[in-house]
């Protein structure tokens, strides 16, 4: 499994996907808080022609809580990206057939696929601590974290969020023959649970109620109110595992 694990990384870096996962991270990070450095700029320059238009615009007050919500707003583009880069992380092997040698050697399917899920958890884990860390960092300089309640707690369900959905990933990817197959199962799956999410008695009971990050930090929302989400979510994400598991044992190729 280290061999499988080596083996996955070092393809990760010749093909430059973890170059790209980390600049586009890395861009996001920094985009959130210039964002909200820029705004008062930006609606300046649009004074004049908003005037015109009989609107009036008064100054804005630009703070910590108005980068992080640009970061809950760009968190879901960047999970969005890191999905579709990995989803021919377990069809690629089978189209090429490179999983038979390792296979017919003695290595365990259960080990490859163990192989390959920590490094989607991992690289998930890595890239989105980059991301927060990074907007956290420029928040404390220019203004004070201290103003968004339980800021630990909303980031640790997003990050949750995402965990969910790549063993969404793993388990499409055990089940399919092509990435589109993948992203498809695991793009209308996680559809189809956030259009339930919308039925307020739903919301509280499925993964899609983790991304209400901003509820939290505004305090309107508390950390008792997303247990429930965070148990159901962890309830599924250990049954996409199981179900991976002996979809990937009995997967012919």
């Amino acid at each position: 499994m280290k061999a499988f694990l080596k083996k996955e990384w070092m393809e990760w870096i010749r093909t430059g996907r973890a170059l790209v996962l980390v600049t586009v991270f890395v861009i996001l990070g920094i985009m959130n808080p210039a964002f909200a450095k820029l705004t008062p700029w930006l609606m300046e320059i649009m004074s004049d022609s908003l005037s015109g238009a009989g609107l009036i615009t008064t100054d804005v007050q630009i703070d910590a809580m108005t980068s992080w919500t640009q970061f809950y707003k760009n968190i879901l583009p960047g999970l969005i990206v890191f999905l579709l880069l990995n989803s021919s992380s377990f069809t690629a092997e089978y189209e090429r057939g490179t999983l038979i040698p390792a296979i017919t050697r003695g290595l365990s399917r259960r080990k490859i696929l163990a192989a390959k899920s920590i490094l989607l958890y991992g690289s998930w884990t890595l890239l989105y601590t980059l991301c927060f860390g990074i907007t956290y960092g420029y928040n404390a300089y220019f203004w004070d974290n201290a103003i968004a309640g339980n800021l630990y707690f909303a980031a640790a369900c997003t990050w949750l969020f995402g965990i969910w959905t790549t063993s969404l990933l793993i388990l499409f990817s055990s089940i399919s023959k092509s990435s589109t197959q993948v992203l498809l199962g695991t793009g209308g799956t996680a559809m189809g649970l956030y259009l339930l999410s919308l039925f307020p008695k739903l919301n509280a009971f499925l993964p899609a109620k983790l991304m209400d990050g901003m509820r939290l930090m505004q305090k309107t929302d508390s950390p008792e109110d997303y247990l429930i989400g965070i148990t159901v979510s962890g309830i599924l994400i250990l049954l996409c595992m199981a179900l991976s598991t002996v979809c990937f044992d009995k997967k012919q190729y």
